[in-house]
């Protein structure tokens, strides 16, 4: 690596830690690069990856097993899909404790951040489940069913199943919508309706049943349908 490079990373490792929300996009990709790749010039490849995927956050949350069987491009090194994990992983847990040991009911915005970061930027419809206890702490966060681009494929009786598997006393639904799109659709409606038909008979509340899209959030019980 040329010494304008080794400089380069360093000056920027700099800039980071003096003041690192004045660093665009592409240069916090390239920090998480350096370790990934560490004898090259990242910068065009950070770029380049932040203009083909249209986001930061689509970066890191894109999914390599998603990627066309007949695609024609170099497959994604394991260090830099690593990086990326690691980065994602770190935050889901980091917005995870904020949740746990406390009422979700009073933690609505930590529980959408933590939606948000876990299901908001999928290119997959998945379906999971908030399992609670008497006091609305989080006992367990399951992925029910994970489906094609625009449905999954859910069943009432599971979720009961795992409601008393979990000994749980209430459920928080949350779906996302990989079309970008956060209003229900009649089949979601549908579908939690008998959902919460299913609940009563084992005395389980369904507090909500929440919609993920990109950033937004659309919340069943805020707009009346529950």
């Amino acid at each position: 690596m040329s010494e304008y490079n080794i400089g380069h990373r360093q000056r920027l490792k700099e800039r980071f830690l003096s003041a690192p929300e004045s660093l665009p996009d592409y240069e916090i990709l390239e920090l998480l690069l350096f370790n990934a790749i560490p004898r090259r010039d990242v910068k065009p490849l950070a770029k380049e990856l932040i203009q083909s995927h249209g986001s930061f956050a689509k970066v890191l949350n894109f999914d390599v097993s998603q990627m066309p069987e007949d695609d024609n491009s170099e497959p994604i090194p394991q260090s830099i899909i690593l990086q990326f994990e690691l980065v994602k992983e770190s935050i889901k847990r980091l917005l995870k404790e904020e949740i746990s040991n406390k009422s979700i009911l009073n933690s609505w915005n930590a529980v959408n951040d933590y939606l948000r970061i876990t299901m908001g930027q999928q290119n997959i419809e998945h379906f999971r489940v908030l399992y609670l206890n008497t006091k609305n702490h989080l006992i367990c966060d399951e992925v029910q069913k994970s489906g094609t681009i625009d449905q999954t494929s859910v069943y009432p009786r599971e979720i009961v199943k795992k409601a008393i598997f979990h000994n749980a006393a209430s459920i928080i639904l949350v779906h996302n919508h990989p079309s970008g799109v956060a209003s229900p659709s009649k089949a979601d409606i549908n579908l939690t309706l008998k959902i919460i038909e299913a609940c009563k008979t084992i005395d389980v509340q369904v507090h909500d049943h929440i919609i993920v899209a990109g950033n937004s959030i659309y919340s069943f019980k805020s707009n009346h349908i529950l």
